[in-house]
């Protein structure tokens, strides 16, 4: 692994959510700090705030990808084309790895299932029953080979 898929790892592995884990080991690329990096990507951890929609790995790294490419005016179609086309070409290296971008899916769960506001403690049985460190390396790694 790299450096920054490796703090993207140690980030989760130390508590914080798959986004902000993904997102605050590259933000620095970017000149963000780590404080405001996990700040900003706080609610997106769980698949957008546990809804168990899209993982939150793979939105940290779409966020690290309008970091690079996004538009900053509203009407400059060809930077949106270009951000969501990189948005695309991450999917498809995660989904290499990975069988969708669905939280609830990556997990095994059902429509609703686990969408509870507090989040599990991270124990050893945690671990074993989440693929979540992984899905975090597979989306760093997916950033890492994209942009950099």
């Amino acid at each position: 692994m790299s450096q920054r898929t490796d703090k993207a790892v140690e980030l989760f592995k130390n508590g914080f959510n798959c986004s902000q884990a993904v997102f605050a080991a590259f933000a620095g690329e970017f000149g963000m700090d780590e404080e405001t990096a996990l700040k900003v990507s706080a609610g997106l951890g769980g698949g957008v705030g546990r809804s168990r929609e899209v993982c939150g790995a793979v939105s940290g790294a779409a966020m690290l990808v309008g970091f690079k490419y996004g538009a900053i005016t509203g009407d400059d179609a060809e930077a949106k084309a270009k951000c969501y086309a990189v948005v695309q070409e991450i999917i498809a290296e995660f989904k290499k790895t990975n069988p969708s971008i669905v939280c609830r899916e990556l997990l095994a769960l059902g429509e609703g299932e686990n969408t509870n506001p507090t989040p599990e403690a991270r124990t050893q049985q945690y671990y074993k029953k989440r693929p979540c460190v992984q899905i975090v390396e597979d989306a760093a790694r997916a950033v890492e080979k994209i942009l950099f």
